[in-house]
């Protein structure tokens, strides 16, 4: 698959008609460049195979909101950039794989008193063209056992809970957190207020 082509949003999931190119750090740098969207817009991935979740163990940026967290595959929209296309382009800049059957799933909306607002698109995979990269630049690239995850500490409350709906659930969900800090004070699930 080209990788322009999917940045640029001409590939669908499961179009084959080209190769992909190995060079991720020089699409990164020159994406870089590239006016970025509101900071607030952000997608996630939970790419599953053999009952384990591909997570990111976000280990190497200085000052990162996820410092030493386990979280799924995903990040910031560029430009005029639709949800899938920046879950493509994401996917294939961390990891060097082109997802073909994603799926968005939910819509999260993050509240914090640290961090500001924040909305997530949710998407679960289970196929992939490519080798899944040895290091990535923004931390280390795990899969773990989805039961094991849900108990780690090293994942955000709130994630916790959608990763259980994903696996409870197969229709749309929307879901708002708000934090004070790192705990979770508030959950509403499809508008409703969740008791804790």
């Amino acid at each position: 698959m080209n990788v322009e082509k999917v940045i640029n949003g001409e590939v669908r999931p499961g179009d084959n008609s080209a190769v992909v190119s190995n060079d991720r750090s020089a699409l990164r740098e020159k994406n870089d460049g590239k006016e970025k969207n509101e900071k607030n817009l952000t997608t996630v991935c939970y790419l599953e195979r053999d009952g384990k979740y591909l997570m990111l163990h976000r280990t190497k940026k200085e000052n990162d909101t996820n410092r030493d967290k386990l979280i799924g595959i995903g990040g910031h929209f560029h430009h005029e950039e639709s949800p899938e296309e920046c879950m493509l382009r994401e996917m294939w800049e961390e990891c060097g794989i082109v997802l073909t059957d994603m799926r968005m799933r939910g819509l999260i909306t993050f509240v914090s008193d640290v961090f500001g607002c924040e909305y997530m698109f949710l998407f679960t995979a289970t196929s992939y063209e490519g080798q899944v990269a040895a290091d990535c630049d923004e931390g280390t690239l795990e899969w773990i056992e989805k039961s094991s995850l849900l108990k780690s500490e090293k994942i955000w409350e709130g994630d916790r809970i959608f990763l259980k709906l994903l696996d409870e659930r197969q229709d749309f969900f929307s879901l708002k957190f708000i934090y004070k800090g790192e705990k979770l004070e508030k959950v509403l699930l499809d508008g409703v207020q969740q008791k804790q």
